[in-house]
């Protein structure tokens, strides 16, 4: 009926395209029903193929606001970067930390080294595997990729009977009692908290500061390799209409600025609590170009749950097997 009706217009002499308005128009008239069917199915063949690819959409809602979408905040560790961590560093004795503020004095022209600021104060006493050893088995109880690393690195069986008391503070760090020794295990926010001075060490990754008994015993440098299609990802995102990209962490300054420069992220906040990230994210929220503008975050641990939820869409990279 509704070619004979496009027909007849097209037969008094009107255009093709008010001939097809009309046609249309008849169409819905007559068959209401079909079109409103076609909407829903249009998320639900979205979300099936999705799925389809591993992608597990909560509701067609966000697969909308997906399209809407100006700002994304990415997780550093496991979301842009493989998450998949080496020990490449133990600095523990007064000998290293004499020999790494040699470097230092070296390389101050490129600033590659500056482990150790005052060798007469170093007061790190055990030998690297005895290090690394404590560092493992306090972080047994862990699934973080720094954890995973830690265990990789000691590359023994863990007795989970040597450990009791653990604590994880969540974007500080560990604490556990190995073989009756109070082991702090986390960066230079677990330091502070527990009131231990500690060396810094500007090597470029994840530093993990070791305190026994309360005594700092040294640090290991721990790093991490970017993924490959995060680059390309960036640029399809910015090509797709996003028109601002973030990166939040808590790791470390210049390793974050160095990742976010490589992969061409607009923006970078580091050091950065679970709860840092929330405000960030807030800030982002009411700095919206307009009111149908969505700022999308993409993180992987645990400790990205809060953030996850207060964005306007929450994507968790759920390949890595984390708690979230």
């Amino acid at each position: 009926y509704t070619t004979l009706f496009r027909s007849s217009w097209l037969a008094m002499g009107e255009s093709v395209e008010f001939a097809f308005s009309i046609a249309i128009s008849i169409l819905v008239i007559s068959c209401p029903c079909a079109l409103v069917i076609s909407i829903p199915l249009i998320f639900f063949a979205g979300t099936g193929g999705a799925s389809h690819e591993g992608v597990l959409v909560k509701g067609s809602d966000y697969l909308e606001a997906l399209s809407q979408t100006k700002t994304v905040v990415f997780d550093k560790t496991g979301t842009l970067t493989r998450g998949v961590f080496e020990v490449s560093g133990i600095h523990h004795d007064e000998e290293e930390c004499r020999k790494n503020q040699t470097i230092r004095k070296e390389d101050s022209q490129t600033g590659d080294c500056d482990q150790c600021t005052q060798a007469d104060q170093c007061e790190m006493h055990l030998e690297k595997e005895r290090l690394i050893e404590l560092a493992a088995l306090a972080e047994c109880a862990s699934s973080h990729p720094v954890s995973r690393s830690l265990k990789e690195a000691y590359g023994k069986e863990i007795d989970r009977n040597r450990v009791s008391d653990v604590e994880e503070i969540s974007g500080e760090g560990v604490l556990a009692t190995v073989d009756g020794i109070r082991v702090a295990a986390g960066n230079s926010r677990l330091m502070d908290r527990l009131g231990i001075a500690f060396l810094e060490c500007h090597s470029t990754g994840t530093i993990i500061h070791m305190a026994l008994d309360g005594a700092y015993a040294g640090h290991i440098v721990i790093s991490d390799m970017e993924k490959p299609t995060s680059r390309q990802a960036i640029r399809d995102l910015k090509n797709l209409g996003v028109e601002k990209t973030v990166m939040l962490t808590g790791d470390i300054g210049n390793v974050a600025e160095k990742t976010a420069q490589n992969l061409g992220i607009d923006e970078v906040h580091s050091q950065l609590l679970p709860a840092d990230k929330v405000t960030q994210v807030e800030k982002l929220l009411e700095a919206k170009s307009s009111d149908k503008a969505r700022v999308a975050f993409v993180g992987d641990g645990i400790n990205d749950a809060p953030v996850l939820t207060r964005a306007d869409i929450g994507i968790a990279m759920g390949a890595m097997g984390s708690d979230a």
